[in-house]
């Protein structure tokens, strides 16, 4: 996360009311609600695991046992049940 000094970017009035609350200190200022992104959106991982999840559901459908696709996965015959009985 980069630093923007608010001089540069905050009007001097909006400043002057900050300063009655906090001088000298780093604040965060977190983005509106609407503005969030899910985890993996912006880096694709989220994709792919929804990908990887629907063919581990598509072979438990055609007959693929928990623990064949646990080993084939390297995931927890646990992990695999949360992912096939879920919906």
């Amino acid at each position: 996360m980069a630093y923007v000094k608010a001089t540069a970017i905050l009007p001097e009035e909006l400043i002057s009311e900050i300063q009655k609350y906090v001088q000298g200190e780093t604040i965060y200022i977190p983005k509106l609600e609407d503005s969030y992104q899910k985890w993996g959106m912006r880096s694709g991982s989220r994709k792919k695991l929804d990908k990887r999840n629907a063919a581990i559901k598509l072979a438990f459908k055609n007959g693929r046992t928990i623990e064949q696709l646990a080993g084939e996965h390297y995931l927890s015959p646990e992990t695999i049940k949360k992912i096939v009985y879920t919906k």
